[in-house]
């Protein structure tokens, strides 16, 4: 028999999606405090939550007439159409929340929308009965919401809570989010009468840095390279983390998506694949990025908490991330670029890869002695040359100069070499104190960086297979294929769809002769389907070439002169992520005069 839930029950299987912890009323009620324009939240909790929520805003207020029906199923003032939903510009709209929360709580609602006046109106509920009672209150202009006994009538919900310090964690995670989201607002939270987080507003670039390093820890804030960058409706700004600032948990990533805190696939993966070559085994990036777009271009209705989105231009937004974030951490060196030293490839090396140089590129491998490409190649044996010793361009010499005689913009990033420590680390002297550089790793990401330079210059040659690999797909990975046939082509991937359900590989990048053509021809299609791209085959023709970059990198014992260790330091501060090797490491770190004083206790 089919028959109609009644409301209190409806309610409570609503509260089951909507409702799942004490953080959870606190987000929603939080989310209807920012869009009635609150620029003040204060939030007191008891009991980690679940005995008092308190939550008063200064916002435009409810109407007395409207209280009741603010805490009906599907009441709202948010949306009123078809049209509205298609572009949702609020927190909230689903008008669920209030009435979820309602129907498993003791729930007090006060509210006032005068200026200048304290006769506000209090809407009671009981999730027993959910009867709504209204009576004058007073209150300043501005909402009140106070919830009691959460789960109270629900004790199977109840079980499920963890201790209040656990949920009281989770709580002051989700202030944490709001906080970020909107630093023109102050917020302040009290557990048990303490106050656990004070955050007034902030309005300046300073002020909102400094709430960053509040909220995420001096640390991150220290590492943090701003971005900011706009191309048609799509704007990214924030911070990102530095990848020597990597973390062994994904737990200080924040994403917003107008304004709203958001946990997607597409992000996380354009995120990734922009800190692919540069993070070290197993880490997690850290940042704090806000992406605005027009309301239109996303969808918000696709999960009962909104946390997760669908973007209609998804492979646009999944390709403005990656370039944005890319070039950030490219542009992240040890200072300005430098005078370059121009680095050959050997031709021999490009064609073991299938890398086409392009007519009047690359030169061929010189001697050693020759040029200062020698210590970029490794080749370094002798006594210095002429050439050698004149690798660093335009900045005095060291050795003819006493560092403290020459000016501050006369020193580069990275200063000059003193000495070489155990064939393996470079010693440097510059304004701030002591340089110590991984020779092999600074190196590698140099050898590294004109590779792939190469590479991408003169394009990715194809070879045919002699035996072309038929698959069977989907139909979708055979439509994707069919769709996407050009893009894959300028992959270096032949793909012919010859079936409803089967594509046929004919051609793949010659680098990747030996790789398992099922395996590649499945991932990339995968890829393609859920992310709108793919970057399979980049990302194994990098590993090659990071393989490559590595065997031909200086070596450790390799003894190093003077004029040969200034010019890899030269190259370090123009190499694009020179700040750390091919697999992550770092290539260099900074001990200023402070922390040298430190180490003697000068001073004290």
């Amino acid at each position: 028999m089919i028959r109609i839930l009644e409301p209190r029950l409806a309610n409570q299987i609503a509260a089951g999606e909507v409702v799942e912890r004490p953080a959870s009323v606190v987000k929603e009620a939080v989310e209807n405090s920012l869009d009635a324009g609150a620029r003040r939240i204060d939030i007191d909790i008891e009991a980690g939550g679940t005995r008092l929520i308190r939550i008063r805003d200064d916002g435009r207020g409810i109407a007395g007439r409207d209280l009741s029906l603010a805490l009906a199923r599907h009441a709202t003032s948010k949306i009123s159409s078809i049209e509205d939903l298609e572009a949702v510009g609020s927190l909230g709209f689903r008008g669920e929340a209030l009435a979820s929360i309602a129907s498993v709580s003791r729930l007090t609602l006060t509210s006032n929308t005068a200026e200048g006046s304290a006769e506000g109106q209090q809407a009671q509920c009981d999730g027993r009965d959910m009867a709504v009672s209204v009576a004058p209150a007073p209150h300043p202009r501005g909402t009140t919401l106070e919830v009691r006994d959460l789960f109270y009538n629900t004790p199977a919900r109840r079980k499920f809570l963890r201790t209040d310090k656990t949920e009281f964690g989770h709580l002051h995670e989700v202030i944490k989010r709001q906080a970020l989201s909107r630093p023109d607002v102050t917020f302040t939270l009290r557990h048990n009468g303490k106050q656990s987080l004070q955050l007034n507003a902030a309005n300046s670039e300073s002020e909102q840095r400094r709430r960053v390093a509040n909220i995420c820890g001096v640390e991150f804030s220290e590492h943090a390279v701003p971005i900011e960058r706009q191309a048609g409706s799509f704007r990214l700004w924030g911070w990102v983390a530095e990848p020597t600032f990597s973390r062994s948990q994904a737990d200080l990533q924040y994403f917003f998506v107008n304004g709203r805190v958001i946990r997607d696939k597409l992000v996380t993966h354009a995120i990734r694949q922009a800190y692919r070559d540069v993070l070290f085994h197993g880490r997690h990036p850290a940042f704090v990025l806000f992406f605005e777009l027009d309301p239109a271009g996303v969808d918000v209705n696709v999960h009962p908490t909104k946390h997760e989105v669908r973007f209609r231009d998804s492979r646009g937004v999944h390709d403005f991330l990656f370039g944005t974030l890319s070039r950030a951490l490219a542009d992240v060196r040890p200072g300005q670029p430098a005078a370059s030293v121009a680095e050959p490839i050997q031709e021999a090396m490009a064609d073991q890869l299938g890398i086409g140089l392009a007519t009047g590129g690359l030169p061929n491998q010189p001697t050693p002695a020759s040029t200062p490409a020698a210590v970029s190649m490794g080749a370094i044996s002798g006594r210095p040359s002429s050439a050698v010793a004149a690798a660093f361009g335009g900045w005095p010499r060291r050795e003819d100069t006493a560092l403290s005689e020459l000016r501050s913009g006369d020193v580069p990033p990275l200063g000059f070499a003193v000495a070489q420590l155990h064939g393996v680390y470079i010693l440097a002297e510059n304004q701030h104190g002591l340089v110590l550089v991984d020779m092999h790793a600074a190196h590698e990401r140099i050898t590294y960086e004109r590779l792939k330079r190469a590479r991408d210059g003169g394009g990715i040659t194809r070879q045919p297979l002699l035996v072309p690999v038929t698959l069977a797909v989907s139909s979708r990975e055979a439509a994707i294929a069919a769709e996407q046939a050009d893009d894959l082509a300028s992959l270096g991937l032949l793909i012919e769809a010859v079936g409803e359900e089967a594509v046929v590989c004919r051609e793949l990048p010659a680098a990747l002769k030996d790789a398992d053509v099922e395996a590649l021809v499945r991932d990339v299609l995968g890829d393609l389907l859920e992310f709108g791209t793919s970057d399979r085959v980049a990302s194994s023709l990098d590993e090659l070439l990071s393989t490559l970059a590595c065997h031909t990198s200086v070596r450790a014992n390799r003894r190093l002169t003077l004029p040969e260790m200034n010019a890899l330091l030269r190259d370090m501060e123009e190499t694009e992520r020179s700040g750390q090797c091919n697999h992550g490491r770092p290539t260099w770190t900074q001990l200023d005069m402070t922390d040298l004083d430190k180490l003697f206790l000068r001073g004290r």
